[in-house]
Parts: C-alpha cells; sequence; structure tokens
C-alpha cells in the first residue's frame, strides 16, 4: 500500500498548482483521503480532505474559496487544485488516506497511510 503525493514546485503569488495524490496496491475509492501541509517549524495542518462514501469535502478557513479537492475514480487519484496561492502557503503538502469520522477529518492521528510529500514554494 503506497501514497506518491506529486504536482509541487515553485509559483509566483496568485499562482495556481494542481497537486495529484496516487495509490499503489489500493483503491483510494474506499478511503477518506486527506491533503495535510507542514511548514518548517510549524505542526502538520490539514488543507482538504474528501470522504470515500459520499464525497463529502473539507477545508481548512485558510484555502476556502481558493483549493478545490476531488476524485478521479478512472486513475486512482485525488486532486488538490490550488488557486490564488499566497508565501503561506508554501509547505511540503502530503496525501493520506484513513476512515476518519466526519469530526475528526482534520487530525492527522487518524490518517492510516501517508505519501512521501510534495514541495510547494510560493515566491516572487
Amino acid at each position: 500500500v503506497q501514497l506518491q503525493a506529486s504536482g509541487g514546485g515553485l509559483v509566483q503569488p496568485g499562482g495556481s498548482l494542481r497537486l495529484s495524490c496516487a495509490a499503489s496496491g489500493f483503491s483510494l475509492d474506499y478511503y477518506t483521503i486527506g491533503w495535510f501541509r507542514q511548514a518548517p517549524g510549524k505542526e502538520r495542518e490539514a488543507v482538504s480532505a474528501i470522504t470515500s462514501s459520499d464525497g463529502v469535502t473539507y477545508y481548512a478557513d485558510s484555502v476556502k474559496g481558493r483549493f478545490i479537492i476531488s476524485r478521479d475514480k478512472a486513475k486512482n487519484t485525488v486532486t488538490l487544485q490550488m488557486n490564488s496561492l499566497k508565501p503561506e502557503d508554501a509547505a511540503v503538502y502530503l496525501c493520506a488516506a484513513g476512515h476518519p469520522i466526519i469530526s475528526a477529518i482534520s487530525r492527522p492521528s487518524i490518517y492510516g497511510y501517508w505519501g512521501q510529500g510534495t514541495q510547494v514554494t510560493v515566491s516572487s
């Protein structure tokens, strides 16, 4: 069971990036997928998540209206479209799979599988 996040890079403030979380060895359809980020010296924080059964989405207040999470079942991936990026969005972004209840969807400890992460740098 492996997860791999990709799509990070360097972008100017106001720009966009599209992150992808891909799985090998299992179907993402049966898991809630969360995107988290961790900046140097800061705790890991939830950015967005999408549930397995009914596609309910979660967004951190700091990214609402700018980020969009979606599933591509044919490709077995979950995508995080990040628009209007700000310098404070810079971090390593990781995707995770698990079965959290809705009230715990933003808690990293609930997720059992993690990818290695992809670096997002927002700078002019």
